[in-house]
């Protein structure tokens, strides 16, 4: 009887202490959060309270095991099981303790803070911390998984002998993803680009939503994905339209005959702008910036907080002022020109189709 008693107390006592301490720190973390709503802690720790209980579990299956008596014949397998599966939920404890604290900081810094381009960048280097956290974490449960067998530890010294020609022939090996990585960390805290920022790559234009040690995320405005290396934005240029203050200018060109009314089309613009709440009222002007025989190049300067509102500017101030010049002096419009050419002044031509001198050239003197 006590055989079959032993075990059902040790691994039934161990399953339900842990509950029991699982549902009351869980009980006291949601008090927590409902007192301080002002910081999100300690509802992100609740996040926490599977790997929590793992913890707690596999730490009293292992230190009970003895007692229990169960399976002698694999008392080793099964120890060393408990002892890796106790290691791995320890790492995914910390990770998540680690994501709750860091999430919380971010989480005040961005409610304090009125610069958005601050924020993102904040928030960019958060990512690539938590990734870094992560890996080492992992890497370090893995190692200490590695080193509960003995055969790992007996040929530790070995390894540790060659660390530096492996270090070596690694790096060889993998000089692009280390290259990418260093890449992703030099992004993350030397401010070039952003979680959000609008930015041109290879002529498209698109929004940042993601970054990694390795590579990078542009979503462009028709809602596709390029993925691409971070060493592309540390080796080649880009451009940046978020980078400092989000304001932008915007340029539309409109190609128009010569007749064109210039005054009334300035008019028509501050009209059209004034309409647009895209337009944040910093600037706005018309000019006539190149000529060809047969049209004028005119061209309209205006302004927005950001890239999209500037699109938006730019595509309603050229509907609209097409739209007006079409209906309201449609002669502006660029056309072909069939009228017979007109001669230049006192140019009169002989009876027999050819051009006699000029009218005003001076006679002809002297001998002859």
């Amino acid at each position: 009887m006590e055989t079959v008693l032993r075990p059902v107390v040790v691994v039934g006592g161990s399953v339900i202490l842990t509950v029991l301490i699982g549902w009351v720190t869980d009980m006291l973390l949601r008090k927590a959060d409902e007192r301080h709503r002002e910081t999100p802690l300690w509802g992100l720790l609740r996040r926490g309270r599977v790997p929590y209980q793992m913890v707690l579990c596999a730490a009293l299956l292992r230190g009970s095991y003895d007692q229990a008596e169960l399976l002698q014949e694999h008392r080793t397998g099964v120890g060393r099981t408990l002892t890796l599966v106790l290691i791995g939920a320890a790492a995914w404890l910390v990770i998540r303790i680690a994501a709750a604290v860091v999430e919380t900081s971010y989480t005040r810094y961005a409610r304090a803070q009125q610069d958005p381009a601050r924020v993102r960048r904040v928030r960019t280097q958060v990512t690539l911390i938590m990734r870094v956290v992560a890996a080492v974490v992992g890497v370090v449960a893995v190692a200490a998984m590695l080193l509960t067998f003995p055969a790992m530890q007996a040929a530790g010294a070995s390894l540790l002998a060659s660390a530096g020609v492996l270090g070596i022939v690694a790096g060889v090996a993998a000089q692009s993803t280390l290259s990418n990585m260093f890449a992703g960390l030099q992004i993350a805290f030397g401010d070039m680009v952003r979680l959000g920022d609008t930015v041109v790559v290879d002529g498209e234009w698109g929004t940042v939503e993601e970054i990694t040690l390795t590579f990078l995320t542009v979503r462009t405005w028709d809602e596709r994905r390029i993925t691409m290396p971070v060493s592309y934005f540390t080796s080649k240029p880009f451009e940046n339209w978020s980078r400092g203050t989000p304001q932008m200018t915007g340029i539309v060109y409109w190609h128009l005959d010569h007749s064109a009314p210039m005054e009334a089309m300035r008019e028509k613009l501050r009209d059209i702008l004034r309409e647009c709440p895209a337009w944040d009222g910093r600037a706005c002007s018309l000019q006539v910036t190149d000529t060809t025989p047969n049209t004028v190049q005119v061209r309209a300067l205006v302004t927005a907080k950001d890239a999209d509102d500037i699109w938006t500017v730019r595509v309603t101030v050229r509907e609209q002022m097409i739209t007006w010049l079409s209906t309201e002096h449609p002669y502006a419009l660029p056309r072909v020109n069939t009228a017979e050419a007109v001669l230049p002044p006192h140019h009169v031509p002989s009876p027999d189709g050819a051009s006699l001198r000029r009218a005003y050239d001076f006679p002809r003197t002297g001998r002859g």
